[in-house]
């Protein structure tokens, strides 16, 4: 089947600006063109461009996008080498899951905590507030001490 940018863009979700310059950064190779010179693609075309939106998902900079597609246009010879750039994204995948998955868990126990607050399981505590004040006595000495600092900052009305 073949397609227009409009509908590779609708299909693949990119606006149509971002295809075009993915078309013009040469990340979509042989791009074809029809009888009035607009760009048409194949279901090829969309199975590449559904690959190279995962690469740019996990984070992969457009230069290393440019040389995995150089590679691959290089054929077998090349597997290692991308094998080894896919290892490498994937490595900064695993590490970056790991941290959402603390920063998950964090905030699963932050709202646990909340939760048996509200519930009267546990009494409220906090770490931010000064020993001895109230939360209203803390706001006021909180906001005098940003009045203050806003006075003296050049950046500021």
């Amino acid at each position: 089947m073949i397609y227009a940018m409009k509908d590779v863009s609708r299909i693949t979700g990119l606006s149509y600006d971002t295809l075009k310059f993915y078309c013009n950064e040469g990340l979509i190779p042989s791009v074809k063109r029809d009888s009035r010179n607009h760009r048409i693609f194949d279901d090829k075309d969309l199975n590449w461009i559904a690959g190279i939106l995962c690469l740019r998902q996990c984070e992969m900079p457009l230069k290393e996008m440019k040389t995995f597609l150089a590679l691959c246009l290089e054929g077998e010879t090349t597997l290692g080498q991308r094998i080894a750039m896919l290892d490498h994204l994937e490595d900064g995948m695993v590490q970056k899951q790991k941290r959402l998955e603390e920063d998950i868990a964090y905030i699963q126990k932050k709202k646990n905590y909340y939760h048996q607050i509200q519930n009267g399981e546990k009494p409220y505590f906090s770490t931010i507030l000064p020993d001895g004040k109230s939360l209203e006595e803390s706001k006021e000495a909180y906001f005098r001490q940003q009045s203050a600092m806003d006075a003296c900052d050049p950046e500021t009305d």
